[in-house]
Parts: structure tokens; sequence; C-alpha cells
């Protein structure tokens, strides 16, 4: 498979060919043909639409989030002894997916290994063997996890971060690459492992590619060589869905953070990370405030109607909990996701093109979901861009709405229920296609 070098757009001309807000990760990741899945194989991913992320680790002992380490510059030997009290009470995976089921989810990523170096799995390739099996839970976390996800029918993914504070040639590849060669071959290891010890995982999510702290997962590549480690990955598991963050372009794009969604629907395979509480931190930080409903509802909606998914992180105790605060948001969350399921699930984002904070639509072979984010500028608006000719709308459990035609529809809200975001069915008489694929980068040879 030949490699094609990146050019990576930057500034106004990606911006203007994105029309929105976000801000991808890794954009402009290497290329290599026949790697990537096609978009028959990446279906099922797209048709979920929504997915729980899980920080939990030796972080989660501590309660100031999954940087504690390196940002209050904690000694290594110090921070490994942690190992040590590592060891959860009454505490089993299948509650993670007791709350992932609670939440809506239809798939879950597990930090199976995080910058600090501590491995949640039984890892031959760890340095010095510093694993959850070494410590006093003497437990292999991954393996339980994916049991979980089997056991209640979810999609499982892991997250794996190739760099490692615990190698002093993360900080200066040039000049310890001996030292720094040791923390490559310990990912390639681990990652195989987590390739091949449990059955085939559904997802690989990596995260943090750059070194030194430096430049982006892309300018990277030249360490990781990203095309031979996800060659592997796909010798063990051809379909597994890949994120970007290795340096290799990856399956679909990712943009990260609680910054609300705007602009148009984008047209390729893509992703929202972000938290359920603050923000302030991924890994698990004691009463951090959990967000709103009303911002978790419209932050969904907004994702969904540009034609993404959303993985929502969860940060467990040093026992795997998550506080009642939590879980009751995740409840009510879910419960409304449930009512609306028909809208969310299997659908793609269109075929109108989102108004901000007034109104964005999905869409499901010939019926067009409108998610209406404020009534009252609604109200002032015609639907028009609708492909095929309308033959009904109602609200989602099948009452009519009166509505007017012209050059677009015009839609009387009198008789819409009450709702955080209340939905329209569109039915058309013809089957509705997905807007064509954009390609947001170029490349060169």
């Amino acid at each position: 498979m030949p490699v094609i070098l990146p050019k990576e757009l930057t500034g106004a001309e990606l911006q203007s060919m994105l029309k929105s807000n976000v801000n991808f990760k890794s954009l402009g990741g290497m290329r290599v043909e026949g790697l990537k899945l096609s978009e028959e194989d990446i279906k099922w991913w797209r048709d979920a639409k929504i997915g729980m992320f899980i920080h939990w680790g030796l972080y989660s002992l501590l309660g100031q989030g999954e940087w504690v380490r390196y940002n209050e510059k904690l000694p290594y030997c110090s921070y490994e002894s942690l190992k040590n009290e590592f060891d959860p009470v009454d505490f089993s995976t299948d509650s993670w997916m007791d709350i992932a089921r609670s939440l809506g989810a239809n798939y879950c990523v597990m930090v199976t290994r995080h910058h600090d170096g501590f491995s949640l799995w039984d890892s031959p390739a760890s340095y010095r063997g510093f694993t959850s099996v070494n410590s006093a839970a003497k437990r292999d976390f991954v393996k339980e996890f994916t049991r979980s996800c089997r056991k209640y029918s979810m999609k499982c993914g892991y997250y794996y971060s190739p760099m490692d504070w615990r190698f002093p040639g993360y900080f200066d590849p040039v000049g310890l690459s001996g030292n720094a060669e040791l923390m490559k071959r310990q990912c390639y290891g681990q990652v195989e492992e987590l390739m091949t010890q449990y059955g085939v995982p559904d997802i690989l999510w990596y995260d943090g590619g750059w070194l030194a702290h430096k430049g982006s997962d892309t300018s990277s590549a030249w360490f990781w060589e990203p095309d031979k480690l996800n060659k592997m990955v796909r010798s063990h598991a051809p379909k597994i869905v890949i994120n970007p963050r290795s340096g290799w372009e990856g399956d679909f794009y990712c943009d990260e953070g609680s910054s609300v969604i705007s602009g148009g629907i984008i047209t390729v395979p893509w992703e929202k990370n972000l938290c359920l509480c603050s923000g302030a931190s991924w890994g698990w930080m004691e009463n951090d405030p959990v967000q709103e409903l009303d911002w978790l509802i419209r932050m969904l909606v907004n994702v969904i109607g540009r034609d993404g998914n959303i993985l929502w992180n969860i940060a467990p105790d040093k026992n795997g909990r998550l506080s009642e605060n939590v879980k009751n948001r995740i409840k009510e969350f879910g419960d409304w996701i449930r009512q609306h399921r028909e809208a969310i699930y299997g659908t793609r984002g269109g075929p109108i093109e989102p108004v901000d904070d007034v109104f964005v639509t999905t869409f499901r072979e010939n019926d067009v979901f409108l998610f209406v984010l404020d009534k009252v500028r609604f109200s002032k608006n015609v639907v028009s861009g609708l492909p095929g000719n309308v033959l009904s709308v109602t609200t989602l459990d099948g009452k009519p709405l009166a509505y007017t035609s012209g050059e677009g529809i015009k839609i009387d809200l009198q008789h819409l229920p009450d709702d955080v975001v209340p939905v329209i069915r569109i039915s058309l008489d013809a089957e509705i296609k997905p807007v064509s694929s954009q390609v947001y980068f170029t490349a060169r040879q």
C-alpha cells in the first residue's frame, strides 16, 4: 500500500471548507491506500450515534484528573506506588454497561492506558510491568470490560495513548532516541495485545501521538510510523473503526471539548468528544458539576443534525462509581433519548442545512425529523429545500400538524408538544439520499 503524505489545510481555507466551528483533531493525517474503511463498513458506527467514554485509572485515586502526575510533577516512584492502593471495592464493569444503556449509548470506549503508563490489562509489553494485574487489585479490567460489552451487546472500544511520561525519550525523542524507541516498542506491543488477547474489538481510539507536548499527532508521524502501526492493527482486526489520533487520517474525525457546534452539515464521519460534567478534566474530580439536561440535549441535537456521533465521557471514582447526581442526569437524558429514538438512531444529518439555534434535521428513508431549538424564531421560518413532495407533517407520535406550502412549507406549531427540543416528522414521497462527501484536505505524493 503506497503511503500518501498529507498537505494539511489550515486557517481560513479549512474554515471555509468546513463551514462550521468544529476543530477537528489531526486533520491532514497520513493517508494510506486501502487502509481506510468503506462507508458500508462504518455504517454501523454512524447508525449508533451515541457512545460512552470511560476515563478511569490510577489517577482516579487522587481525584485531580488524568493529568495529575504531570501537572503536579509527582515523582515517578511515589506515583507508581499508588498501584498498591488501586483496588476498587465491590466493583464490576457490568455497572458501566447499565450506565451506558441508561445513557442511550450503543458503544463504549474504555481508557486502557493513559499518558501515565498504567495499563488496565495483563500486558507483557508494559515497561516494568506497570499494570492493574500487578496492582493491589490483581485484575485485568480490559478483559472484564470486554466481557461486559459482549454480555450487554454493546460495541467495544479501546482508548490507547502511545505516549508515556515515564520515558525521558518522550520529551527528547531525538537526543534520547534509544529511550524513545523503547516507548515506541511498548506502543506496538501493547496495541497488538489489545487486538489479539480478548477477541476483536470494534473501535480503536488513539490519543497523544504528539511528542514532547509539542506539535500534533500528524507532526509526530515520522516517529510513530502510523501506516505501519495501523497495518498491523488491520491484520488482526480488518473492520475495526479507528480514530485519527495516531497520525494516520483514520476512519472518522474528532472534535474535542464542550464548545457548541454551529454551521452546516459535515459530510464525512465525525464524532464530538466531551464530558457529561464540567469538562475541567476527563478523569474524576470530586464534586465536578454535571451539565444541565437542556444543554446535553441541545448538544446532541446539534451534533446529529450535522451528521455526527457523540461520545459522552464519564469519570468514575477510585471504586469505579459515579455520583448519584451524575447517574440521575444520565437517566433523565436517556429517558429523552428513548422518547425520541426514532429521530436519532439509524439516521443521517440533513437533508436541510441547519439554522443555528433555530432548527436542525435528520432523516431516514423518506422521513425528515425536524428538531425545533427555538419555537419563536422557527415560527418565522419557511422550511425549504425538501427533496420531494410533502405527504404529511406530524408530531413524532403521529398527531397531524397544520402547514401551508409554497416555495417551502410553513408549519403551525400550536399543537407541538411542550418539550426541551420538540421533533416534527415530515414524510416525503421519495427516499432521501445523504449529501455527497466532500474532501477536507488535499494530498501530495
